[in-house]
């Protein structure tokens, strides 16, 4: 209806009661976050919840492993310090000796035995068994930081397909109340829309988190490789003196 060339525009509650009365579905007024999902497809609810939980799944991964690789890297430093002073493999205190890096050395050349003149074979042996040590090592410390690199790398597109799904569900109800007017439009659309601001939620920290990890773990692992050469050096000089016992 024009009035005065202008033209008369309802208000949100208005119109929905009008689309109510001739038949066609209540407009969402609710558009809080919360409104906005309880009012979402069933399809684009699912997405949501699944994005948050990564979300969740995120920063739960963020706070164990920071507390987790802080407490090693304080212990890797500390041994590594102790490998750095020790002349000898039997000047070892009995808590270095315990580590696991030096019982893979003592172990090497326990079963070495015999061939303990041979300093070249039994050097090359240490390396590759100190090598499979250091990757196993690696290995554990990446336990639960690749799901992080999942969830940003995928977090994204799946908001995408509920943004997608959302507006479609849009259009079909444009087409069924036969309107395109904005009262009517833009819920739908700002419900799907929402689903892509949950998938950055969830993505942008997580690519963060990730990088940091990566880093840290990078930083960890070459100090265990600090102590395995700094370890293959006492061998070496156990060697040179004649004093390495094979057992």
């Amino acid at each position: 209806m024009l009035i005065g060339g202008g033209a008369l525009t309802m208000p949100h509650a208005a119109f929905a009661n009008a689309a109510s009365a001739q038949g066609g579905p209540v407009i969402p007024s609710d558009l809080s976050v919360w409104g906005m999902f309880a009012q979402a497809d069933w399809v684009v609810k699912l997405i949501m919840i699944g994005l948050v939980i990564a979300s969740v799944v995120t920063w739960t991964v963020l706070v164990a492993k920071h507390l987790e690789l802080a407490r090693q890297r304080k212990s890797a430093e500390a041994f590594r310090d102790t490998l750095l002073a020790a002349p000898s493999l039997s000047a070892l205190d009995q808590t270095a000796s315990a580590h696991a890096i030096v019982a893979e050395a003592r172990e090497e050349i326990a079963q070495s035995g015999g061939a303990l003149d041979d300093r070249e074979g039994l050097k090359e042996r240490l390396v590759s068994r100190l090598d499979r040590y250091e990757a196993r090592v690696a290995r554990k410390m990446t336990q639960g930081v690749t799901i992080l690199g999942t969830i940003g790398a995928t977090a994204p597109f799946v908001g995408l397909f509920g943004t997608v799904w959302g507006i479609m569900n849009s259009f079909i109800g444009i087409a069924e109340m036969q309107t395109t007017n904005l009262a009517v439009v833009a819920p739908g659309i700002a419900e799907a829309l929402l689903a892509t601001a949950l998938g950055l939620v969830a993505a942008i920290p997580a690519v963060v988190i990730y990088n940091h990890f990566a880093r840290a773990i990078a930083a960890h692992r070459a100090i265990v490789s600090d102590s395995a050469a700094a370890l293959l050096r006492i061998v070496s000089r156990d060697l040179s003196r004649g004093t390495l016992a094979g057992a």
